[in-house]
């Protein structure tokens, strides 16, 4: 099969795997990120092939759903792509960067983490989603599914969180602007994705501003 084929089948694949998905983390976020990637990996020169098949697959059986088994989704991504007759030495690198791209993986220093330019650019596009206008929608939409609270004066961010902590947090939405999405900008890996995110970052800095005068009733 043909890589033109194996994106594709990949796409319907992950569509269909996706139905019925909360709204943070469903096919549109998927595509989204897969854009982003396509568009840092021409800037980067990295192998497009790669960065759009981990792209595709890096949320599948994401661990958020699956009772937080984080063996499952580099398992079944393993799976589609020999399936696909993808070549080994692509597909262990996908699964490598499916393994490491989540922001949980970086609060834990004795994790071993894998690295190449096409996982960095995958982290980035995916981090990208996770900021900005659509950060915040999604943010909210996830909070939302889990049933938290919008913010509560009362419960401090907890800055320094562990892998475990993060994984285990029912913290307010606003909680998690301060715990994880405004760290994001310092973390993006190519200057790219640095530059992309920018804007994205200046734009939740001023939500906040606005939601913290309207939480104390300011005009």
């Amino acid at each position: 099969m043909n890589r033109k084929a194996i994106l594709k089948k990949t796409k319907e694949f992950v569509k269909q795997s996706f139905k019925g998905a909360e709204g943070g983390h469903d096919w549109f976020h998927t595509k989204r990120v897969l854009e982003n990637s396509v568009h840092i990996a021409r800037e980067e020169n990295a192998n497009l092939f790669v960065v759009q098949l981990a792209a595709l697959l890096h949320d599948i059986a994401d661990s958020k759903f699956h009772d937080g088994d984080e063996t499952l989704g580099p398992k079944v991504a393993s799976e589609f792509l020999k399936e696909q007759k993808v070549d080994q030495v692509s597909r262990e690198h996908i699964v490598k960067i499916i393994e490491s791209v989540s922001f949980k993986n970086s609060l834990s220093p004795l994790e071993k983490t894998f690295n190449s330019i096409e996982m960095q650019i995958v982290q980035d596009a995916d981090r990208l989603d996770a900021i900005g206008a659509i950060g915040i929608a999604r943010a909210f939409n996830y909070g939302g599914f889990k049933n938290r609270e919008l913010y509560n004066p009362n419960v401090t961010p907890n800055r320094n969180m562990s892998k475990e902590e993060y994984k285990k947090s029912a913290a307010p939405t606003i909680n998690h602007f301060y715990e994880k999405l405004l760290l994001l900008k310092e973390k993006m890996n190519t200057a790219t994705g640095k530059k992309l995110a920018e804007k994205r970052h200046e734009f939740m800095l001023s939500y906040l501003d606005q939601f913290f005068q309207e939480w104390e009733g300011l005009k």
